[in-house]
C-alpha cells in the first residue's frame, strides 16, 4: 500500500526507477481504479482523486465511503485493527475519521485549482466501541470562500454517538508558477 500511490507511481515510471509498479514494501502496487472502488469513492469522483489516491492511512484504517458531497460524507471503519490496548477504538482513530471525511467533503467544496488544509480538529468522546463497525457523517456547518467547517457525527452499530468532532479547513488555491511542489513561495 502506498500514500498517493498514482502520483508516486507517475514520478517512479517517468524517472525510469526499478521500483515503479511495486509498492513500498516491495509488494505489487493496488491498481489505481482497484483501490478507490474499494474505498467506495463514488466512480463520478475517481478522476479527481486519480492522481492523488485517498491516502495510505485511509486504506490501513478500513475507511468506507458511502457518500462523498461537500455539504455530506458518510464512511464506516471496523473497530477491529483500530484499537488501543484496553481493546476499545483508539480515540486517535476517530479523529482520522472525521479529519478524513472533513477533508474530503473541503476539498470537494473547494473545487477545481484549490486544496483544503485542516487548520482545527477537535474531537468529544461519550462513549467506547470494543467491535462491530463505526459510522461517521459529516455535515457542512459552513461552507464559505476561505474556510470549510464540518461537524461529524460517530455512531456505533446501534447508532449510540460515540464521538462528535468538528473540523475547519482552509480553502487555498493551488501553487502556480516554476517552484516544486510543497517549495513556499517568496
Amino acid at each position: 500500500m502506498q500514500d498517493n500511490f498514482t502520483a508516486m507511481e507517475r514520478a517512479r515510471a517517468a524517472e525510469g526507477d526499478p521500483r515503479a509498479g511495486a509498492g513500498c514494501d516491495g509488494t505489487a502496487a493496488p491498481d489505481a481504479a482497484a483501490e478507490l472502488e474499494a474505498a467506495g469513492i463514488p466512480e463520478r469522483l475517481r478522476p479527481w482523486l486519480a492522481a492523488r489516491g485517498v491516502g495510505a492511512l485511509v486504506v490501513k484504517m478500513g475507511i468506507v465511503f458511502e457518500e462523498l458531497t461537500a455539504e455530506r460524507a458518510v464512511a464506516t471503519m471496523p473497530v477491529e485493527g483500530n484499537t488501543q490496548i484496553a481493546g476499545i477504538l483508539h480515540g486517535g482513530a476517530h479523529a482520522v475519521l472525521a479529519e478524513t471525511l472533513g477533508s474530503f467533503a473541503a476539498s470537494l467544496h473547494a473545487g477545481e485549482g484549490r486544496h483544503a488544509v485542516g487548520v482545527d480538529l477537535n474531537a468529544t468522546h461519550h462513549r467506547a466501541a470494543a467491535r462491530g463497525r463505526v459510522r461517521g457523517t459529516c455535515t457542512a456547518l459552513h461552507l464559505g470562500r476561505t474556510l470549510a467547517t464540518h461537524e461529524i457525527v460517530i455512531t456505533d452499530d446501534d447508532g449510540r454517538r460515540l464521538c462528535t468532532a468538528r473540523i475547519t479547513n482552509l480553502l487555498r488555491d493551488d501553487p502556480t508558477g516554476p517552484e516544486a511542489p510543497g517549495q513556499a513561495r517568496a
